[in-house]
């Protein structure tokens, strides 16, 4: 059963939490992990095919998987729009509205496309079961050799929960009729008794998780601010120029995907929903989607609007600013919420530096820095209504992408730094009193023994 986000137990958030502590640990057994759920009942795969709902897109992050699962909170329905019901008993073809560009597959094709599901098709889980790599001919529904034609990601259905049944209606009803560069491309499904299954594009770059958090080697600052500048587009599509308005409902890191060139885009569109009609202010709905990146008011009300994504986009520019998870019981005591630690430093403009992601090392712009900080402070204002449309989002990141005055060549920057860490202050930077060397080398080649060493922990599997 999903939990209330207001009245989950912190005991049991606590042994959730030691339990995913033993999967980091294990490191490269958490392939395995996913391997146990979903492939060995391979032989079953006709009857269902996995077992567990877990957010799709990425291997999950572990500090706030308890609410990974899509929460459920009751509210009123008063004076709203599209209040979301629940169907008594799932049907394959309920409310499916089928868009004339994508392909209907049969599920002999697909199980033929991935090698018959086997583990080295496996990328991961998602929302509703697993997803696998497969190969199919570029203009029709016919799978090829491994290395021909086109890849593409198949996403199943599990058949354990109503839940899964309506996410799988809205990713058809939702990305068969967008179609935009920073949406994921949805290519065909497949109903074939109960066999319920989604055919996407291959993103191989993965999700935005898997590159801020699971990765030895950080992510440049360029790089994130061109993923942020495409996932603004991406939502600023859905709010102001999709034919009717959509909130997305889920944004996050892990449904963030990127290509080959990390050009972002946005997935997983099991919780999007319509957006408020006529006179209406917001849309009642189930509270869903994952702790530290619902916005407040949502969580409280349920009154859901463009707004809410606002808060969450916030949220993500805010862990790519400081390489912190939004949720993280493994910080010190008041650096579990990431937004509620940031906000004394993001209105000032002098402390901002402890706020950025020491594996940086210094190699991003200040004045970027600075504006992206001051636009997550707008993001995450408490009062929905000031925060800013994502048009307006887009066009505030659009000169940062190519910003060069970094600040490893700042002495200031290096003054903040070696004081802090003489003076053995945690800071956002979190360099703990450890010597760095001297960051006035420019282009700063140096490396700092505050990154994270080795390749030794398995690389998470690309993704849709």
């Amino acid at each position: 059963m999903p939990e209330k986000i207001g009245t989950l137990s912190v005991d049991k958030m606590e042994e959730s939490r030691k339990k995913e502590d033993e999967i980091e640990i294990r490191g490269c057994w958490i392939r395995f992990r996913f391997l146990g759920r979903c492939i060995s009942t391979r032989s079953k795969v006709e009857n269902s095919i996995c077992g567990n709902s877990v957010p799709y897109v990425e291997s999950k992050s572990t500090n706030n998987k308890i609410l990974d699962q899509h929460v459920v909170h009751p509210t009123s329905s008063a004076t709203t729009s599209n209040t979301e019901s629940t169907p008594s008993t799932p049907n394959a073809t309920e409310d499916l509205k089928i868009a004339s560009q994508l392909r209907k597959f049969n599920f002999n094709e697909l199980k033929s496309a991935t090698r018959s599901f086997r583990p080295e098709s496996l990328l991961g889980e998602g929302g509703f079961g697993c997803v696998f790599k497969g190969w199919i001919n570029e203009n029709g529904t016919t799978p090829v050799k491994p290395g021909i034609g086109l890849s593409v990601a198949v996403k199943t259905l599990n058949h354990d929960g109503l839940q899964g049944h309506k996410e799988w209606l809205a990713e058809v009803n939702f990305l068969g009729d967008l179609l935009h560069p920073n949406l994921v491309k949805l290519i065909g499904y497949c109903i074939e008794d109960d066999q319920r299954l989604l055919v996407y594009e291959f993103m191989p770059r993965g999700s935005l998780e898997n590159h801020l958090f699971r990765r030895s080697l950080p992510l440049p600052w360029g790089t994130r601010m061109k993923i942020a500048l495409g996932a603004a587009k991406g939502l600023a599509f859905l709010h102001e120029e999709a034919e009717r308005p959509v909130i997305y409902r889920d944004f996050k890191t892990s449904n963030i995907l990127l290509d080959a060139d990390y050009n972002a885009k946005l997935s997983d569109f099991g919780l999007a929903k319509d957006g408020p009609e006529g006179d209406k202010t917001h849309v009642s709905t189930r509270v869903m989607g994952t702790y530290g990146y619902a916005a407040p008011e949502y969580v409280m009300t349920g009154h859901l609007t463009s707004k809410s994504d606002v808060y969450s986009f916030g949220v993500v520019l805010l862990e790519m600013i400081t390489g912190r998870r939004s949720m993280d019981k493994n910080r010190p005591t008041g650096e579990h919420n990431l937004v509620e630690w940031a906000r004394p430093y993001l209105g000032e403009r002098r402390r901002f530096y402890q706020l950025m992601d020491p594996l940086l090392e210094g190699r991003f712009s200040v004045r970027g820095a600075q504006k992206a900080a001051q636009l997550a402070a707008l993001c995450l204002n408490r009062d929905p209504k000031a925060r800013p449309l994502m048009s307006d989002v887009y066009e505030v990141l659009k000169p940062l992408v190519n910003l060069k005055d970094m600040a490893c060549s700042s002495p200031y920057f290096q003054a903040v730094h070696m004081g802090g860490n003489q003076g053995g202050g945690s800071g956002g930077g979190g360099l703990k009193g450890q010597a760095i060397r001297s960051l006035s080398i420019p282009g700063c080649p140096y490396v700092s023994p505050h990154r994270r060493g080795g390749d030794q922990l398995c690389r998470s599997p690309n993704w849709v």
